[in-house]
């Protein structure tokens, strides 16, 4: 795992301390982000589907409605009900941040005032049935809940995918990025270390040699000196 391109001194081995530190740091941070986003998300799990359900019930009430109004009313009419225009639905869209995550909000308040007054129907009130009337008012008391549910779910969407993208950094970081540092960094010191005592050897052995050549020298040294007393001493005699 270790990179064997990395030169093996102490500038090399800073430098990747260094970027260990800064992962080590990025991996504690990123588990952090990760594990709050945990807690939120499933903080808004429960809610979502609670809303979830709400809408269900709105959504079968109002095809109950619809669907007793198809039954006393003839196809014609109702088709012909259906396809009047109605006036547009405006909302305003703004942006919220959770746990850094951005996601769009909803303003359901035009959605939930629209239908209110006696203009809410577009179509002429003795053509059609009072069923019908009931449907479209179920419609427009389940469309602000839709809205709402909109919005959580797009946001629990959002965020499961930033949490499955600090997953994969996280994963990344623990399993590829800190043990290759470490890698790298236990083989430079044990290289270093390896440098170290091949010249720490080879010291001794220069030094080793230094003194084996001092002591031939002193042996040299010593030998003329005992020749010369030798020849000193036999010529007194002579």
């Amino acid at each position: 795992m270790a990179n064997n391109r990395v030169s093996p001194n102490r500038m090399s081995l800073m430098r990747l301390k260094r970027e260990l530190r800064t992962a080590a740091r990025g991996h504690s941070m990123l588990k952090d982000k990760r594990d709050g986003l945990m807690k939120e998300f499933l903080a808004m799990v429960d809610g979502t589907l609670a809303l979830r359900q709400e809408v269900d019930r709105l959504l079968a009430d109002a095809a109950l409605a619809m669907s007793m109004a198809r039954a006393v009313m003839q196809p014609e009419m109702l088709d012909e009900a259906m396809l009047l225009s109605a006036e547009a639905l405006c909302f305003e869209v703004s942006r919220k941040s959770v746990m850094a995550v951005d996601y769009p909000a909803f303003d359901s308040g035009a959605a939930s005032g629209m239908g209110s007054g006696s203009g809410r129907f577009t179509y002429g009130l003795a053509s059609t049935s009072g069923e019908l009337d009931l449907a479209l008012d179920a419609l427009r008391r389940a469309l602000p809940t839709m809205v709402e549910l909109a919005e959580k779910e797009k946001q629990l969407q959002l965020m499961a995918n930033e949490i499955e993208k600090t997953r994969r950094r996280v994963n990344s970081l623990e399993h590829v990025m800190i043990p290759k540092l470490k890698a790298q960094i236990k083989d430079i010191s044990m290289r270093m270390e390896e440098n170290e005592r091949d010249g720490l050897t080879r010291l001794m052995k220069v030094k080793d040699m230094i003194v084996a050549e001092e002591i031939q020298a002193r042996r040299r040294r010593a030998e003329i000196a005992e020749a010369e007393f030798k020849a000193k001493q036999a010529a007194a005699e002579a």
